[in-house]
């Protein structure tokens, strides 16, 4: 069950057209929070570590199909590796984002609240100014590879490249 908890932002994104440069995304990834205490009392599960790259390696692919470049994050890796949250950091991911020289910066978060409920978002903002340019977030139900999946086509399906999916 996928229900979406906030209104999407409305700015217009073309994808790129077929012109000599694509536009360029820096994609900082998507950040696992876990409210439900359960990684504090048993650990770090894997298979939400594996979810999370699922989840992430999702994005990256639906991009690059959609004909948009990501950057490499090599120059700004040490700033990136001592950030806790690049999508609650006071702007530092289009900070970032501008000195890779990427038109856009991406981010995301899935926050566990317990194995039945979890939410998660992805955020899209023009590096220039900061501004979002797309985001939604969505809540899923169960902990499974399946709902996690389904979360994030949910997003990119109806926010990012809603014209594919009708």
């Amino acid at each position: 069950m996928l229900r979406m908890t906030i209104p999407t932002l409305c700015l217009a994104l073309a994808a790129p057209a077929a012109a000599d440069e694509p536009e360029r995304v820096a994609f900082f990834g998507l950040t696992f929070l876990d409210t439900s205490m359960q990684t504090e009392m048993f650990g770090e599960n894997p298979d939400e570590t594996a979810r999370l790259a699922m989840l992430e390696e999702m994005v990256r692919d639906r991009f690059e199909a959609e004909g948009f470049a990501l950057v490499p994050l090599d120059p700004v890796a040490e700033r990136l590796e001592s950030t806790v949250n690049p999508a609650k950091c006071y702007g530092c991911d289009t900070r970032m984002a501008q000195t890779l020289e990427a038109d856009y910066s991406l981010v995301g978060e899935v926050q566990k609240v317990s194995n039945l409920i979890l939410s998660m978002n992805l955020q899209m903002r023009e590096a220039g100014s900061g501004d979002m340019v797309r985001g939604r977030v969505v809540d899923i139900r169960s902990n499974t590879d399946e709902s996690w999946s389904r979360g994030m086509r949910y997003i990119l399906d109806r926010t990012f490249f809603p014209e594919d999916s009708e």
